[in-house]
């Protein structure tokens, strides 16, 4: 069965190309942020995140990748990572000998805690600043029709 989808205009691949080198520079410059002031990398802070928002705390590990913000092709190894400090345990999951969930400990919350200041002042430097309020709302509206 052939195409019939029309080619992308020059406009579009342009501005596809803009999306992706955008998206890619804001969260480097991120990344160097929160490792400058000495915290983990934003997977972390996205994991841990996403396990507080979860009903008690937990989820099993195929949702915490689905819920999480950034690709994460390896989450074994971050949750390994994430267990190893203390900030998540892995409990077993009810009626599923092998299966287990992952849950946030008390220092997790509080790694949350004292990351989001440097996280809140990173998207403002490298994002929110840059675009103003109403570019902002543009933008998010944009983004939402790729969504």
């Amino acid at each position: 069965m052939a195409d019939t989808s029309p080619a992308p205009t020059p406009e579009a691949i342009d501005a596809w190309a803009r999306l992706i080198r955008a998206a890619q520079g804001a969260l480097a410059a991120v990344e160097r942020d929160l490792k400058r002031e000495g915290f983990p990398p934003l997977a972390w802070y996205d994991a841990l995140l996403e396990l507080r928002r979860a009903d008690e705390g937990s989820l099993r590990p195929y949702e915490l990748q689905r819920a999480m913000l950034l690709e994460q092709y390896n989450l074994s190894r971050l949750t390994d990572r994430l267990v190893k400090a203390g900030y998540i345990e892995r409990r077993p999951y009810p009626g599923d000998g092998r299966g287990h969930v992952l849950k946030i400990r008390p220092a997790g919350q509080d790694l949350l805690k004292a990351m989001w200041p440097a996280y809140e002042r990173a998207i403002s430097a490298h994002f929110a600043e840059r675009l103003g309020e109403r570019d902002a709302a543009k933008l998010g509206a944009i983004l939402k029709k790729l969504l």
